[in-house]
């Protein structure tokens, strides 16, 4: 992967939030897939996976916030 262009913080965290959000969308289409082929237990892993990065987006969402609204201040 080539080097970020940016060496910002926030960027690194706007960065990281996007893939959260964007892994635990993703994640639902895993989640039928497995469904449909009948295994369980995949789907059952996806699904942690989807909730660990849900957990990690809104952590996110709430860092960057709190970062815009003191560095406005």
């Amino acid at each position: 992967m080539p080097e970020s262009p940016v060496k910002d913080k926030n960027y690194n965290l706007i960065n990281i939030l996007h893939l959260s959000l964007e892994n635990a969308w993703r994640m639902e289409t895993f989640i039928s897939d497995a469904e449909r082929e009948g295994d369980t237990e995949l789907a059952d892993w996806f699904r942690k996976i989807k909730e660990n990065s849900k957990k990690a987006g809104e952590q996110g969402k709430r860092m960057l916030a709190s970062r815009l609204q003191n560095e406005g201040a």
